[in-house]
């Protein structure tokens, strides 16, 4: 095994965090389809689910950004240079993770179903186990006491 294999969270290669968000919103949308008993909202309702899906959005640049700015990767698979504290990274480990969670919920809703509210502790779940969790085990083996200052000051959602 190489350096480069070794010096990366021991995540799926599989499993891609965008497109589990998609699966999310896709079976949200699909639920509001086949169940409709939580459908027909209002269009005010519909404004506020393309309200978080556009806050979602705008957490995922923000992050990009900050990664950009730090010259590391956003790969979950990959070997990180620099552990990210700044920008939006001071008020939450995830806001990647946290865009995605907003988009799940605010798509569906967009779409006038609550069923993204329902699945979205499914992919809260899914994406701490598959994801979150080793992602932080390796910060922690590689940044030791940076990582655990941070993690004990910027909570993991918000």
């Amino acid at each position: 095994m190489s350096d480069k294999q070794k010096d990366s969270p021991n995540i799926n290669k599989n499993v891609h965090p965008p497109i589990v968000a998609m699966i999310f919103i896709i079976v949200g949308l699909l639920l509001g389809w086949l169940v409709p008993v939580l459908a027909g909202m209002s269009p005010v309702m519909k404004n506020i689910g393309l309200g978080l899906t556009f806050v979602g959005f705008l957490l995922g640049v923000g992050a990009f950004m900050e990664f950009r700015k730090a010259r590391t990767t956003l790969d979950p698979h990959s070997s990180v240079k620099a552990l990210v504290k700044s920008g939006i990274y001071r008020f939450t480990r995830n806001p990647i993770y946290l865009g995605f969670l907003l988009m799940v919920i605010g798509f569906p809703l967009a779409y006038g179903t609550l069923w993204g509210l329902i699945v979205a502790p499914l992919f809260i779940a899914t994406l701490s186990r598959l994801v979150i969790e080793k992602e932080e085990a390796y910060l922690e083996k590689k940044f030791k006491d940076e990582y655990t200052g941070y993690k004990s000051r910027v909570r993991r959602w918000l």
